[in-house]
C-alpha cells in the first residue's frame, strides 16, 4: 500500500446508521507532529521526540501504520523489521485516540499490518510491555488466539536493572509462526 492509497477498514454505528468511517494507510512525514500529539494524549505511552516520530513516519513507513476518521489522526503503530531476525516485526507502539478506543482500532490497525508484513517474510511478531498495560495485554493475546498462532513471553528489560528503578519492567512477547 503506498502513503497515498487506503483501505476502508471499519463503519461504525450510530442509532443503526452506518456513520464513520476509518481508513489505514502507511504514514508520511508530514504525519509526524500529530502522530507526537496522538502519542502524548495515550498515556502509558513512552513520548518520543518530534524526530524519532518523523523517522518512523518515513524510515519505518512500511512497517508502520496510521488509523483516519474524518481527516484526524485516531490510530498509529510504529514497527520495524528487527535487524538480527529479518522475519520478525517488532511493534513498538500502539497508539489510539480516546474516542475511539474499545471499537476495536487497534486489531484492526495490527491485523492489516501484519498481513503486509506476512507478504513479505515476516513469520513472528515481537513487543515489549508493561506487566500492567492491560490494554496491550489484551490486543496481543487477541491477536495470536485470533490468529491461531502461540504468545511466549519472558522479561526483557528489568526495571531495577535497566531501568534504574525509573520505569516497570518491559516483557517482550512473540507470537508466531504466521502462515503467509
Amino acid at each position: 500500500m503506498k502513503a497515498s492509497e487506503s483501505k476502508v477498514v471499519r463503519k461504525f454505528e450510530m442509532n443503526g446508521i452506518k456513520t464513520d468511517v476509518i481508513t489505514l494507510h502507511r504514514p508520511a512525514p508530514e504525519d509526524g507532529v500529530a502522530v507526537n500529539d496522538l502519542i502524548d494524549d495515550c498515556p502509558p505511552l513512552d513520548i518520543n521526540s518530534h524526530y524519532c516520530n518523523l523517522l518512523q513516519c518515513t524510515h519505518f513507513s512500511t512497517t508502520s501504520i496510521k488509523a483516519v476518521l474524518d481527516d484526524e489522526l485516531v490510530g498509529f503503530i510504529s514497527g520495524y523489521i528487527t535487524p538480527d531476525k529479518p522475519n520478525t516485526l517488532f511493534v513498538w507502539q500502539v497508539a489510539v485516540s480516546a474516542q475511539v478506543r474499545g471499537r476495536g482500532v487497534g486489531k484492526l490497525m495490527l491485523t492489516e499490518l501484519l498481513n503486509r508484513a506476512t507478504r513479505q517474510q515476516v513469520c513472528y511478531l515481537e513487543t515489549t510491555v508493561t506487566p500492567d498495560n492491560r490494554a496491550s495485554w489484551a490486543l496481543f493475546t487477541g491477536i495470536a488466539k485470533s490468529m491461531h498462532t502461540s504468545l511466549s513471553k519472558q522479561t526483557l528489560f528489568e526495571r531495577d536493572k535497566h531501568f534504574a528503578g525509573q520505569h516497570d519492567d518491559e516483557v517482550l512477547l512473540r507470537i508466531g509462526p504466521f502462515s503467509r
